[in-house]
């Protein structure tokens, strides 16, 4: 087959001679040409090869959309299950890109949009993303001619015993000729003067894509562009999550603080209590013991809160490329932990690989895999590179202006690669391995994003009811301790039932401001898992392709 191609190519050239519209045969320098014949002959022979090529290799087609069945029925929506109490319900409404907005923080909306801005790890996706860019660049360059203009000079001292050596044989053959010992008898007196070599000329390289390989050489690297663009996406809307979560934990470690503080109070004003009624005799050295005890217990998880607040700001901090303690003062003041929305709009099961980068990115890995198979097949095929050059060259600086110093030259060049050793074939089953991994890691991709919503819903809606239990448990643990306090006052009880019940009191409040931190973070989930947060800071419509 290459060698009926090649032939063929051999006829057009052929054909092209006989018309006399280009010619790549170097007689055809005996005749008068136009400099403008000269490119107008190059035009046209790389235009008529272009045309006749064809584009080798699978083409990609984009993977249809994919959902579990019966998703929609399966979570009902997101309402509750029967016995619970939801009071926030996903709907199928399209999310807001804005989605921490939903929580009515304007200190958590400040801070996410600084996460584009001054978050190291999207900085550094950025700069990747541009590297991407001057890839493409690169690239793209083989698409088009090359053109380079040289110039040089030289001074170049010849042989002399190679032009007496030469005319002594010339005078040899010529002998009995008229002249002949003139010119034997003078060879060996002949020295070669020093020369100057003056030249400019400009020249111009072109392979002419028959097989399309470097189209799909081009093809990859837009698809890798695409790929970077999603990656920078994906960090983005992990940070933002990541923030909202650290943000979370903050301020629910800032409640749990508060309610440590409250409770230290009370514990103080107890044992105040416990020392007045001992001297009074009332009660004995016991009550005043334990009652210091559980004051002391309570200050020790004081002083780990304060800790953990000061490492959690810090957290925040270096997500916005602050230094430690950056923000202490925009986070030291507590508004609570934030409440989350009566409605939560997920949007329809199909937008999910629209919205998630991850899917989106993995689409693009797998549509470059698939073009450089057609790369690696068409470096099996010839390669034809139009090479041309016109400049001017002179023995003298003075005469390299003229006309008649021109020179220049036209034609293409053939490589056929005939034994590589087995690295053509090697590299086609390489590219082949690599777009099934491609395949697999797109599909493995998808589903782990339903994963993803899927568990995200799950937590989300039983979270909710979990917390209700945990609220009707904190109001019966504080009608234990009101009468355990009012049987002590009247000695029906010992002072032990007294803190047991403020110790189980207090683990209550802990574990209800945990659930309720443990729902915002659950909300930051589900919004991390749909995919959501890019879109008014990197939209999708925006064009990273290089020109």
């Amino acid at each position: 087959m290459l060698t009926e191609l090649i032939g063929q190519r051999k006829a057009y050239l052929g054909m092209s001679d006989r018309r006399g519209k280009m010619s790549f045969n170097n007689k055809s320098r005996r005749a008068p040409v136009r400099v403008g014949g000269f490119f107008r002959a190059a035009l046209c022979g790389g235009s008529a090869l272009v045309l006749s090529g064809c584009m080798i290799g699978p083409n990609y087609k984009q993977p249809s959309l994919w959902s579990p069945k019966g998703y929609d029925a399966r979570h009902d929506n997101g309402v509750a299950q029967p016995g619970q109490a939801v009071a926030s319900r996903v709907v199928s409404d399209a999310p807001d890109p804005s989605w921490w907005d939903a929580f009515h923080d304007t200190e958590l909306s400040s801070l996410e949009r600084r996460v584009a801005t001054q978050n190291l790890d999207v900085r550094v996706s950025t700069a990747r993303l541009a590297e991407s860019r001057a890839q493409l660049l690169i690239e793209g360059a083989n698409r088009y001619p090359s053109l380079n203009a040289t110039g040089s000079y030289s001074r170049q001292q010849y042989s002399s015993k190679e032009v007496q050596y030469g005319l002594s044989r010339v005078a040899g053959k010529l002998s009995g000729v008229q002249g002949a010992q003139l010119l034997e008898g003078q060879a060996g007196n002949i020295v070669v003067p020093q020369l100057n070599m003056w030249s400019d000329q400009i020249d111009a390289t072109y392979e002419v894509d028959l097989w399309g390989r470097v189209a799909r050489q081009y093809e990859a690297a837009k698809a890798n562009l695409d790929a970077s663009d999603e990656a920078r996406r994906s960090v983005l809307i992990a940070q933002e999550a990541d923030l909202a979560r650290d943000y979370m934990t903050l301020r629910g470690q800032q409640e749990q603080l508060r309610i440590l503080q409250d409770n230290a109070k009370t514990q103080g004003d107890t044992v105040r209590v416990s020392e007045e009624r001992f001297r009074g005799g009332l009660v004995t050295d016991l009550d005043v013991t334990s009652a210091r005890a559980q004051l002391d217990s309570t200050q020790a998880q004081i002083v780990q809160y304060e800790q953990q607040i000061a490492q959690q700001m810090n957290a925040i901090s270096l997500l916005l490329g602050e230094p430690p303690g950056g923000l202490d003062s925009e986070l030291k003041f507590d508004p609570g932990i934030p409440v989350v929305p009566p409605r939560v709009p997920v949007g329809v099961p199909s937008e999910l690989a629209h919205r998630r980068p991850d899917i989106r990115q993995a689409e693009a890995q797998l549509h470059a895999a698939v073009a450089q198979v057609g790369q690696a097949q068409a470096d099996f095929y010839p390669k034809v590179t139009i090479n041309a050059g016109m400049g001017f060259q002179s023995l003298s600086f003075r005469d390299l202006g003229f006309w008649n110093a021109r020179a220049w030259n036209v034609g293409p060049s053939i490589s056929l690669p005939i034994f590589q050793g087995g690295q053509l074939r090697g590299t086609l089953q390489l590219r082949k391995f690599e777009e099934k991994e491609a395949a697999v890691n797109y599909q493995q991709t998808v589903l782990g994003a339903w994963r993803d919503v899927d568990n995200a819903l799950i937590a989300y809606r039983d979270e909710q009811a979990h917390r209700d239990a945990l609220q009707a448990g904190v109001e019966q643990q504080g009608r234990a301790l009101s009468l355990a306090q009012e049987q002590y006052r009247h000695g029906l009880v010992t002072y032990l039932n007294v803190l047991n019940a403020q110790s189980q009191l207090l683990s209550a409040q802990m574990n209800l401001a945990s659930s309720t931190q443990t729902i915002a973070n659950d909300l930051v989930q589900l919004y991390n898992a749909l995919g959501g947060g890019w879109e008014t800071v990197y939209p999708a419509t925006t064009e990273v392709s290089a020109r």
